[in-house]
């Protein structure tokens, strides 16, 4: 019989104010996706697709490495939207038959009088067939283990979030404004005096 696991996280950012307003950044889920997660664990399949191998996780005495397939878009309003579109759990054939992933997020940019902020929420549900003696294991249990570590894997993210977005999106207005002057800074002949 398949267990259930599930666990949403919230996040609220307050953006400091920059030359470029975050929606344009917000626009190009690639970097966001940067940002979230080491580039080495990552594998870019489509514009909008990415395939990212988790750290392995440990679950009771078990120890599952998912690999998940994240469809991240961006709307003209600069809201991104996050779904996991297929998911494989590698090294344990077992689990990976019988193993699902379901995970749906998004971050919003709104204006207030005190400046921009970003708000957004992920909600992460798995259903496994737990193999024996798992399986007799009381369901309280497993539920309270398994919900913990979807939680603990939420708030990694969410922590990643809030110190890195702030600074990828610093180094991104800085690289965007300073581009251009760099065009304009080439170096001038003197012009020689031949009289």
């Amino acid at each position: 019989m398949a267990t259930k696991f599930t666990a949403s996280q919230s996040v609220e950012i307050a953006v400091p104010q920059q030359p470029i307003p975050i929606q344009h950044y917000l626009r190009q889920p690639q970097r966001l996706v940067n940002a979230l997660v080491d580039q080495r664990r990552i594998h870019q399949l489509s514009e909008e697709v990415f395939r990212l191998k988790m750290r392995p996780l440990a679950f009771m005495s078990l120890s599952i490495q998912p690999t998940v397939d994240m469809r991240v878009w961006a709307e003209s309003n600069g809201i991104i939207y996050l779904r996991s579109v297929g998911c494989e759990i590698l090294g344990f054939e077992y689990i990976n038959q019988r193993f699902s992933l379901n995970l749906r997020g998004y971050l919003s940019p709104y204006q207030l009088s005190t400046g921009t902020r970003l708000q957004g929420k992920a909600d992460l549900e798995v259903q496994v067939e737990l193999p024996p003696p798992f399986s007799l294991t009381p369901k309280p249990i497993l539920e309270t283990t398994g919900n913990g570590l979807l939680k603990s894997v939420l708030m990694t993210v969410k922590q990643r979030l809030l110190h890195q977005l702030l600074v990828d999106y610093r180094q991104w207005v800085v690289s965007q404004t300073q581009a251009p002057t760099l065009a304009n800074d080439e170096p001038q002949l003197p012009i020689l005096n031949t009289d």
